[in-house]
């Protein structure tokens, strides 16, 4: 039973974080935009390697500074780290938050062209689970971590949906408005054409009478 149980705990864990790498060059900075609901905890884990493992590194003490961003462009939190670190935190307000990574490099920018590839994984929720330590567990550990992973996982599932009931909210309240305005500009042209055809025709009908046609 231990097995089923600890590959369904692996299945979900891996499904809910969001592993990826991507290009980065010394001294340049590069953004990830995440969707995060309000009062959820972020953990984020990260690599910076050569992008060419056969090249030798000519900056051995390049690291990374990780910069975080609400939606109001407010800074959530700024550290530096080395080549492989992990970062934490909480979203306070629900929306777009802008995950920002930069190289730190002493040398001139003229001469700092190494590209570096970075190994990203970003997880969502209160707590997470260890599979290299699952072996070290009995059985009943196991299941109360998977318990307590699931829960929060739940937790953190149910802000997302609160998060996107809001975002719908916000859309048909948008969507309303802009129908209104639609019908009343339908409105006002109609009456201006109107205005305007009555106008026409009185001046039309006043020359006609001035020039004794009618």
């Amino acid at each position: 039973m231990a097995l089923p149980a600890t590959g369904f705990v692996l299945l979900s864990y891996l499904m809910l974080s969001a592993a990826m790498y991507f290009q980065l060059g010394e001294q340049e900075e590069k953004c990830i935009i995440e969707e995060i609901p309000e009062d959820t905890l972020v953990k984020g884990h990260f690599l910076l390697v050569p992008w060419n493992p056969n090249m030798p590194s000519h900056s051995p003490h390049l690291g990374v500074t990780v910069t975080v961003k609400d939606q109001n462009q407010k800074v959530v939190m700024s550290k530096r780290y080395g080549k492989l670190g992990k970062f934490t935190f909480t979203a306070h307000i629900s929306g777009q938050h802008y995950l920002c990574f930069q190289t730190n490099s002493t040398r001139f920018s003229v001469f700092a062209a190494e590209k570096m590839k970075l190994h990203l994984d970003v997880q969502m929720g209160e707590h997470s689970i260890d599979p290299s330590a699952q072996m070290t567990k009995d059985n009943l550990e196991v299941l109360e971590e998977s318990l307590m992973h699931m829960r929060e996982q739940m937790t953190y599932i149910s802000r997302q949906q609160e998060y996107q009931r809001e975002k719908e909210e916000l859309f048909r309240q948008i969507s309303e408005d802009t129908n209104s305005k639609v019908v009343w500009w339908a409105v006002v042209q109609t009456s201006l054409l109107l205005c305007v055809g009555f106008w026409q025709m009185k001046r039309l009908k006043d020359f006609f009478i001035a020039k004794k046609l009618v």
